[in-house]
């Protein structure tokens, strides 16, 4: 499936801010099913974007935008050619071992109430990792009632589980903890979902996770629609939890409040409709 992506940020500052510094990480990495025909990035008032990548791999752009600056624009743009592969994530690049992706972390710490959540699906697979995994996914979507609106990055998995909802982000936080809290190492994944449903445009991107399961490796579990990825998934990047992962964070410097108008389309490019 090819899959063309439009993403728009846009940050306004009131009054203007002195400055901003913003780390992006909005470019994807071709591993087997997934292989980036063309991608951009813009930032509004010609920014010069430094590429790196990060402690996990991920390709990150950093700038600097000096002020007065009343609003702000981030923009990507291109398309993804994708292949079903189950879920299975190979090639990837991968910096550390699994084992690092137990460590919990303040968005995904496993309380006693996530622990009990768990625990019965271990009792039930002990020895079938990834029959546990779909039995963890299945029973969290009975538990939490999906939202949608903008992403609150604070919100911890045991704030999330409290409260029995929340939007994708939350889904991915909790489901982690409670792999991890079974032994089994999860991590968060950032990107886009074309939706089978028809809707094109988007409120923002999509989170899953990734858990590593003996002898097939590492393999994506969207909790907040009780399936594995599929080809219809666009993979960017990935962490021990959003903050790791997030599209795009920053610093701003001076000025007062700031509102943010996220954008996002999803489609199936025209080209291969059309075949």
């Amino acid at each position: 499936m090819r899959i063309r992506i439009t993403h728009e940020t846009v940050y306004r500052y009131s009054p203007s801010a002195a400055g901003v510094i913003q780390i992006l990480r909005l470019t994807p990495r071709d591993h087997r099913g997934q292989y980036v025909c063309r991608w951009q990035v813009e930032v509004s008032g010609d920014q010069r974007l430094q590429q790196h990548e990060d402690a996990f791999g991920n390709i990150t752009h950093t700038f600097t935008a000096d002020g007065p600056l009343e609003s702000l624009r981030v923009g990507v743009e291109g398309e993804v050619e994708t292949q079903e592969t189950a879920g299975v994530i190979e090639d990837s690049v991968e910096r550390f071992p699994p084992s690092l992706f137990l460590r919990p972390t303040a968005l995904t710490h496993a309380d006693k109430a996530i622990v009990a959540f768990a625990q019965p699906s271990r009792d039930e697979y002990t020895t079938e990792p990834l029959l546990m995994l779909h039995d963890l996914m299945k029973r969290l979507r009975e538990i939490l009632v999906f939202e949608t609106g903008p992403t609150v990055a604070t919100t911890s998995a045991s704030e999330a589980f409290k409260l029995r909802r929340g939007v994708c982000q939350d889904y991915t936080h909790v489901l982690i903890a409670a792999s991890r809290s079974v032994g089994i190492p999860a991590r968060y994944v950032s990107g886009y979902l074309r939706r089978s449903d028809g809707v094109l445009a988007q409120d923002a991107g999509h989170a899953w996770v990734e858990a590593h399961i003996p002898h097939l490796g590492w393999v994506g579990f969207d909790a907040a629609n009780g399936i594995s990825s599929t080809e219809a998934y666009v993979r960017v990047a990935v962490g021990l939890d959003y903050l790791g992962a997030a599209p795009v964070r920053g610093t701003r410097f001076g000025g007062g409040s700031e509102t943010l108008d996220v954008s996002v389309y999803v489609d199936q490019a025209a080209s291969q409709v059309q075949s």
